[in-house]
C-alpha cells in the first residue's frame, strides 16, 4: 500500500468510499442507539410488558459488550472484511425480527441479535480506519466517524417520534434494513483486504468462558438494585459465578496457542493507562445521557426533545474536538492531548454541578458542549495511541479492548450512578415524582461524573510520555486498496 498524505483523507480521496461505508456502518449502531427511546411508549402500549422494557436497553448492552473482544480476535485472524459483514448481518436478522416481533419477551430476545451484530460492526469500522489511514491522517478520520454519532443524537429520537406517531414503531427497525444493505453492498465493493491464510487454533474454551463470564457481571452490575436487590441470591450468583469463570478464562489463557484476549494487552503500560481512560469515558458518558434528560424533564418540564437536544450538545462537541485533536498530538504527544482533554471535561462536569441549583436547558448545553470538547481530545487520541503501538495481527484485539472497556465503563456507572441517586430519593419523603429531589439526586449524579473525569486524569498522567513517532510502527497492513 502506498503512503498516502493528509490530503487524501475525504470522501473524493481513493480510500473516500471505503469511509463513507465506515461511515454508514456507524450509523447503523449510533441510530439504533438514540432511536428507541422515544417509542418505548408506543411499544408497551402495543405489546404490553411496562415493567420489561428495560431489557430492551440492558439486553443489547450485554450482548454488544460480552462480544467485542471475541470479534476483535477473530478479525485479527480471518481479517476484518468477513466480520464486519456477519456483523451487519445479524444487525439486519436482529431488526427485521425486531420490527416483527409479537410480544415483549420476543422483541427482548431479538434486542439480543442486534446487540451480537452491534458488538462486531462498530469495533470493526474503528479498527478498518485504522488499517488504512496513517497516524496522521486517522483523527481526522475520527472526526468523520464521530460526526456520524453527532447526527444520529439529533436524527434517531427524531425518527423515533415521528415512526411512532404518524405510522408504527416497528418501522424503527425495518428502517434498518436498507441502511445495513446499503452498508453492507458499498463494503463489498470498495473495501479489499489481501491477508495471509493459515491454519489457526482457535481459542473455543477461552472464548466461552470469556462471554459467559463477562454477561454475568454485566447482567449483575446492569440489572442490580433494578430487577433484583444487590443482596439477593440472583445479585450474588450472578457475580460469584462470573468472577469463578473469568479466573478460569485468565488460567486457560495463559496457555492456549491463539488466545482469544492475549494478556500481554495488560502488561504493556501505554495499553493498560488508555484501556482504563476508556472506562472513565464510558462512565462519563453513561452519567451525562442518562440523567441529564431526566433532571431537565423533571425540574423545569422541558420536553424529551429538548432535553435530548441538551444532550446532543455533548455528542456535537466530541466530532468537532476529535478532528482536530490530531494536531495536538502530533505536536505535544498523545499523553498531553488526552490531559488536556481531560482537564477540559472536568470543567464542564463542574460546571454542570454548579448550575445544577438553578435548571437551565442554556447551561446543561453549554456544560455537555465542554464535556464533549473533552471527550474528543481524551477518546480518539489515546484509542489511536493504543492502535498505533501494535501491528495490524494485534490491531483488532487492541482496539476491541479499548471499546470493551468503555462498555465496561459505562455498565458499571450505571449501578453506581443508579445507586446514588436512588439512595437520595429512599432519604427523601416527597419521592421520586418530586422535582427538588430529583434535582438533589441529579445534582449528586453530575458530581459523581466530575470524580469520574478527576479520576481519568490521573490515568492520563501514568500514561507513557511518547512522541507519535516513538509510539508508530509501520503502517505497512495485509490491506490492498
Amino acid at each position: 500500500m502506498t503512503s498516502p498524505t493528509a490530503a487524501d483523507v475525504g470522501f473524493r480521496s481513493e480510500r473516500g468510499p471505503v469511509l463513507i461505508a465506515l461511515m454508514l456502518t456507524t450509523g447503523l449502531v449510533a441510530i439504533d442507539s438514540t432511536i428507541l427511546a422515544t417509542a418505548v411508549p408506543s411499544i408497551v402500549a402495543d405489546l404490553g410488558g411496562f415493567t420489561q422494557f428495560p431489557w430492551l436497553f440492558s439486553v443489547y448492552l450485554l450482548a454488544q459488550a460480552a462480544s467485542v473482544p471475541v470479534y476483535a480476535k477473530l478479525s485479527d485472524m480471518i481479517g476484518r472484511k468477513p466480520i464486519v459483514l456477519i456483523g451487519i448481518g445479524l444487525f439486519l436478522l436482529g431488526s427485521v425480527l425486531c420490527g416483527f416481533a409479537w410480544s415483549m419477551p420476543a422483541l427482548i430476545a431479538f434486542r439480543a441479535v442486534q446487540g451480537l451484530g452491534a458488538g462486531a460492526v462498530q469495533p470493526m469500522a474503528v479498527t478498518i480506519a485504522g488499517d488504512i489511514y496513517t497516524v496522521v491522517e486517522r483523527a481526522k478520520v475520527q472526526g468523520y466517524l464521530a460526526s456520524v454519532w453527532a447526527i444520529s443524537s439529533v436524527v434517531g429520537p427524531t425518527l423515533g417520534g415521528v415512526f411512532s406517531q404518524f405510522t408504527s414503531w416497528r418501522w424503527i427497525f425495518f428502517v434498518n434494513v436498507p441502511l445495513c444493505i446499503l452498508a453492507g453492498w458499498m463494503l463489498i465493493r470498495t473495501f479489499h483486504e489481501s491477508i495471509e491464510r493459515r491454519k489457526h487454533r482457535v481459542d473455543y474454551a477461552g472464548a466461552t468462558l470469556l462471554t459467559v463470564g463477562m454477561s454475568l457481571i454485566i447482567l449483575a452490575v446492569l440489572e442490580g438494585d433494578q430487577a433484583w436487590a444487590w443482596n439477593s441470591v440472583w445479585s450474588i450468583g450472578a457475580f460469584g459465578i462470573g468472577a469463578v469463570l473469568l479466573v478460569a478464562f485468565i488460567l486457560v489463557e495463559r496457555k492456549a496457542a491463539e488466545p482469544v484476549l492475549p494478556l500481554w494487552v495488560f502488561s504493556r503500560r501505554l495499553l493498560v493507562t488508555t484501556t482504563l481512560i476508556s472506562l472513565g469515558v464510558g462512565a462519563i458518558l453513561i452519567g451525562l445521557t442518562s440523567y441529564v434528560p431526566t433532571y431537565l424533564e423533571s425540574t423545569i418540564h422541558v420536553t424529551p426533545i429538548i432535553s435530548g437536544l441538551a444532550v446532543a450538545a455533548l455528542t456535537v462537541g466530541w466530532p468537532i474536538a476529535a478532528s482536530l485533536s490530531g494536531r495536538f498530538y502530533l505536536r505535544i504527544g498523545f499523553r498531553n492531548t488526552a490531559l488536556l482533554g481531560t482537564t477540559i471535561a472536568i470543567v464542564g462536569a463542574i460546571t454542570l454541578v454548579l448550575t445544577s441549583s438553578h435548571p437551565s436547558v442554556a447551561f446543561v448545553a453549554i456544560s455537555c458542549f465542554i464535556v464533549g470538547l473533552g471527550m474528543g481530545l481524551i477518546a480518539t487520541p489515546t484509542l489511536i495511541a493504543a492502535q498505533s503501538s501494535v501491528a495490524w495481527t494485534e490491531r483488532g484485539v487492541v482496539t476491541g479492548t479499548n471499546l470493551f472497556a468503555r462498555s465496561i465503563g459505562s455498565s458499571v456507572g450505571v449501578a453506581v450512578f443508579g445507586a446514588i441517586a436512588n439512595a437520595i430519593i429512599a432519604q427523601s419523603s416527597a419521592g421520586e415524582h418530586d422535582p427538588a429531589t430529583v434535582q438533589h439526586a441529579s445534582s449528586a449524579v453530575f458530581l459523581a461524573v466530575a470524580i469520574v473525569a478527576i479520576l481519568t486524569i490521573a490515568a492520563g498522567f501514568a500514561m507513557p510520555r511518547a512522541r507519535v513517532e516513538d509510539v508508530e510502527l509501520s503502517q505497512q497492513s495485509p490491506i490492498a486498496e
